[in-house]
């Protein structure tokens, strides 16, 4: 990755041993079956890292490792949530209301409303003012588990802006004890200033302005919105011929409301993801497989507009897709700061099983960000990030709604409760 993270998990707390016992243990672990449980399982972390993750009788020798018995309770790996847009300026309930009264979106956007007005309540705060609107909804998430979180930038659309949110997302790592990461979407939107002109935006906000957040270190991936109300295939692979060449791996939110072939774009350039995919057909699937891209499943986004058309999740599967869901949190299109909520709406909107559903959100969001050799499964080596839940199976965390069961998060190896 680019940026800054693998300096950031290097500041752990030195010479500390802990042992966490009497657990039963989701370790997410590839080439184990399913979710990978161990009974009567036991976490050895030390220095921030996970040593040892497996049965109990296995453990190493621990020394004066402090020991916690879990009193059998459930761990899995700390949750991922690898789409969001928390940093950013004011909300559009007013908009919300205004659709349930039966306003069209034309309707709101000649009122000043839609994305307009969420860049220019964006545009108008400080970096510190940005951060402090978004640890309310960082703080949630933190809540139920989450460990690691992609924060993107996308509603200034102006360098100085686009580096302003990039700078708030960067800070949330020091505000709170989670892994960030940052993803540059100027490319989201065209603003008013440029309207009807996407290449001269192209050429004289997003280009420069990667350049710029890259020279400082506020760039771990280059995001995308390719569609019709955003931008073509072609204008998009000038973002990314530019991200190539400064070496930042791309990610993309393609076929949301057409089939573009955004997705199979995203894939020729080994894309780490392509994110809501609606639309996407069997080309893209292909192309996905191919490149090892990770489809990102949205379904906060899908239930907020009334979308109809589901993501083809039985061809992703049959072709070996790995497959990531996260909140989209947004102040348009998916308010939603629950990964607990996002894992129930995508058993019971796009039909993924209770493994791929907690799956999605750990080692697969891991993998969507290019993190899972750093995190996002229970395994040696990896940063002793994880969650123990009150449940008294793994598939509670995906039927139940509107309720948190987590006991304590895990992040480096230090103890967080809720």
């Amino acid at each position: 990755m680019s940026g800054n993270n693998s300096s950031k998990d290097s500041m752990r707390s030195e010479g500390k041993s802990r042992l966490w016992r009497n657990a039963r243990l989701a370790t997410l672990k590839e080439g184990r079956p399913g979710l990978g449980i161990v009974e009567n399982g036991a976490i050895l972390s030390r220095d921030g890292d996970i040593v040892f993750a497996g049965s109990e009788s296995d453990v190493p020798e621990i020394g004066d490792a402090e020991t916690i018995d879990l009193g059998g309770r459930w761990v899995t790996p700390g949750l991922i949530d690898c789409h969001t847009h928390i940093v950013h300026g004011g909300n559009r309930a007013r908009e919300f209301e205004m659709r349930l009264e039966g306003a069209s979106y034309e309707e709101i956007a000649r009122a000043g409303g839609g994305i307009v007005s969420s860049v220019n309540a964006t545009r108008a705060l400080s970096v510190n003012d940005l951060i402090a609107t978004a640890l309310p909804r960082l703080d949630t998430l933190l809540a139920e588990g989450v460990t690691t979180i992609e924060v993107k930038s996308g509603y200034g659309l102006s360098i100085e802006s686009e580096l302003k949110m990039l700078q708030a997302a960067r800070a949330l790592e020091d505000a709170r004890p989670v892994r960030v990461v940052t993803s540059y979407l100027a490319a989201h939107a065209t603003p008013a200033e440029y309207k009807g002109r996407n290449g001269d935006y192209i050429a004289e906000v997003v280009l420069p302005g990667l350049e710029e957040a890259h020279a400082k270190g506020l760039v771990d991936a280059v995001d995308g919105f390719c569609e019709g109300i955003a931008f073509s295939p072609a204008e998009i692979a000038r973002v990314f011929d530019l991200a190539k060449s400064l070496d930042i791996p791309v990610k993309l939110h393609a076929e949301q409301l057409s089939n573009l072939s955004g997705a199979k774009l995203a894939a020729s350039y080994g894309a780490l993801s392509a994110d809501h995919l609606e639309y996407l057909d069997e080309d893209g699937v292909k192309a996905m497989a191919a490149a090892g891209t990770v489809a990102v499943l949205l379904p906060g986004a899908f239930y907020a507009i009334h979308e109809k058309q589901k993501p083809p999740v039985k061809a992703l599967r049959e072709a070996g897709v790995a497959i990531a869901i996260a909140t989209d949190c947004n102040p348009g299109t998916s308010p939603l700061t629950s990964m607990l909520l996002t894992m129930n709406m995508a058993a019971t909107l796009f039909g993924l099983t209770v493994e791929e559903c907690i799956a999605g959100a750990t080692r697969e969001g891991a993998r969507a960000l290019g993190l899972l050799s750093r995190t996002g499964t229970l395994e040696t080596g990896k940063s002793a990030d994880f969650a123990i839940w009150d449940i008294e199976s793994p598939a509670e965390l995906v039927y139940r709604i509107g309720f948190n069961p987590l006991h304590a998060r895990i992040f480096k190896g230090e103890r967080f409760d809720r």
